[in-house]
């Protein structure tokens, strides 16, 4: 199961849906029922970080207040 993002043009709202990959391409609908339009979902990944941060090492790469940070 993936995590899919949709815009409702209707609603001018995001939301996301669980659903398999096969399904993905599917039609989805908003909460309140309109058509709704998959979006590419954004992401951020540090540039330039040490092999482990990028790796996830310290809560993605010492983004959080943990006693690892440096």
């Amino acid at each position: 199961m993936a995590i899919y993002e949709f815009y409702c043009p209707t609603c001018r709202e995001k939301f996301e849906e669980r659903r398999s990959m096969a399904s993905a391409s599917a039609p989805a609908s908003c909460p309140r029922g309109h058509r709704a339009e998959r979006v590419l979902s954004m992401f951020a990944a540090p540039r330039g970080a040490a092999a482990s941060e990028a790796a996830g090492g310290c809560c993605s790469g010492g983004a959080c207040a943990c006693s690892s940070a440096r």
